[in-house]
């Protein structure tokens, strides 16, 4: 009673800034009283939507909203959205910016015209998968003449008749992703490129476009990132339009990098999944020098040369992602090292050739490096990681099934790594209790750990966990050896788990 008096004294704006000095858990600060109740009622953004018959009231309370979200809420149709505009309160709307419908299939257009036009200040709409969405969902969607960001991944039945409605309603559009509308052409890319000018981001992945709509795109003087994965029909020429236009484009995702030539500003390049060969990794170490983040995962043809001749002229490289490239060995990764001196991520799953002396030139050289990816290297092992701990800045470390590592390792690196957070050690079967003993004394930091089937984990290595006091997301698969005693141990520290 005492606590809820004091509260009582304090005006809403001081109630205010003390919830926002809480941290993010506001929905257990609000059960503490009745005055945090009502102040996290009314200062709350954004309502994620679990279950369609709390929707009208859940909207009532928190009237002051700038994102709704319901996403999880696939049977909303067009008749809940006639009831909850016509009954009750509608200052819900008057504020919401952000409006989430991705997979809500029962929405037709007429619902969601009523609620796009119900929102005056509306600014992104997500109708991502919304699969059976076409040229009058477009329409609905073009009633929002302020929109700044618009999802439409997999609206299958979308053409250039719908995108050409958005294109003309919505010519304040900065960010517009398209993957997958399959019915999508040259002609509804070419009229968006000539309405919507303030275009930044634009994904064309997987459309049946071909080299001409390139040719719009690059008129477009704002855009900044480019992604058109999967376009079969885009060529080598349709890449030099975009080194003649697009001045401000700083990240291409793309499966053509031929024409890079021209694109001295570029700092991100993603060619995940690809057949690439020396010569085009070559060719964007020379051409790239502002490149601070490469992705190649699962690339086809990357080899020590290509990744050699690549971080020679791409010193600034900050992340680099060589996920299944599985020609890769240590005389590549001491070449790395050596080049990029600031690298603050490496991912290296399946890069099974990689050894500990490959580590040795990480531990001496990369001394920034707060992530790396380890996945199924059965190249490491304690040595390995006792290169590595030098690394202090480590946040983040990936070592699922490296068989070969063991406690001594693990060892190292809590020795050495106290700014760890997250570290995988899924089917590393050789860690067991002492393993996590050096860990719960180096790495207080650690939030998200993983220890599925690493079997000789026991009880006593639950009481070590214990001690981990920011540890909240806990994978605990597989655990033979492990009994409810364990498990009650460490109940009260991991507020996420997966057993």
């Amino acid at each position: 009673m005492l606590s809820e008096s004091v509260f009582c004294l304090l005006t809403e704006d001081l109630l205010i800034r003390v919830i926002d000095k809480l941290g993010p858990d506001r929905k257990s600060w609000r059960l503490v009283c009745k005055e945090f109740h009502r102040v996290e009622s009314v200062t709350r953004k954004s309502v994620r939507i679990l279950r369609i018959e709390f929707l009208l009231g859940l909207l009532q309370k928190y009237c002051n909203i700038e994102t709704l979200d319901l996403s999880l809420c696939p049977r909303i149709d067009d008749g809940a959205v006639s009831i909850l505009l016509s009954q009750g309160s509608l200052s819900w709307t008057r504020g919401l910016r952000r409006l989430v419908l991705s997979r809500n299939t029962g929405l037709g257009y007429t619902g969601l015209e009523m609620l796009i036009r119900a929102c005056p200040m509306l600014e992104a709409v997500d109708v991502s998968h919304c699969w059976g969405y076409g040229d009058r969902e477009a329409a609905a969607l073009s009633c929002a003449t302020r929109l700044r960001e618009l999802n439409m991944d997999k609206c299958l039945g979308v053409t250039d008749i719908g995108l050409a409605k958005i294109a003309v309603g919505c010519s304040q559009l900065e960010t517009l992703s398209l993957k997958w509308c399959l019915e999508i052409s040259d002609l509804g890319i070419d009229l968006l490129c000539k309405k919507c000018l303030e275009l930044k981001f634009l994904d064309v992945s997987y459309l049946k476009v071909t080299s001409e709509s390139l040719r719009s795109i690059a008129s477009l003087l704002k855009l900044e990132v480019f992604i058109m994965v999967g376009c079969d029909l885009v060529d080598d020429a349709g890449l030099r339009f975009l080194e003649k236009g697009c001045p401000q484009l700083k990240e291409l995702s793309a499966p053509l990098v031929d024409c890079l030539k021209n694109l001295k500003q570029l700092s991100i390049i993603r060619i995940d999944g690809v057949r690439v060969s020396d010569f085009i990794l070559q060719t964007i170490g020379t051409n790239c020098e502002s490149l601070v983040e490469l992705g190649l995962s699962k690339c086809i043809g990357v080899t020590n040369m290509g990744i050699m001749q690549l971080v020679s002229g791409c010193g600034n490289l900050k992340i680099l992602d060589l996920t299944c490239c599985r020609f890769i060995t240590d005389a590549a990764i001491s070449t790395i090292a050596d080049s990029c001196p600031d690298l603050a991520c490496l991912k290296l799953e399946s890069c099974d050739m990689v050894t500990e002396n490959g580590l040795y030139q990480l531990g001496s050289s990369c001394l920034l490096l707060e992530e790396l990816d380890l996945t199924d290297c059965s190249g490491m092992n304690d040595i390995a990681l006792k290169y590595l701990s030098r690394c202090s800045e480590l946040v983040r470390l990936k070592l699922g099934l490296c068989t070969n590592i063991s406690d001594i390792g693990l060892a190292h690196i809590a020795c050495n790594c106290p700014k760890m957070t997250e570290l995988d050690l899924y089917r590393c079967v050789r860690i067991g209790d002492d393993g996590l003993a050096a860990l719960t004394t180096g790495c207080k930091k650690l939030a998200k750990l993983n220890l599925s089937y690493c079997n000789r984990i026991t009880d006593k290595g639950m009481e070590y966990i214990s001690h981990l006091d920011e540890l909240s997301d806990l994978e605990l698969r597989g655990l033979s050896n492990i009994t409810s005693i364990g498990i009650k141990a460490v109940q009260s520290v991991a507020r996420n788990w997966l057993i």
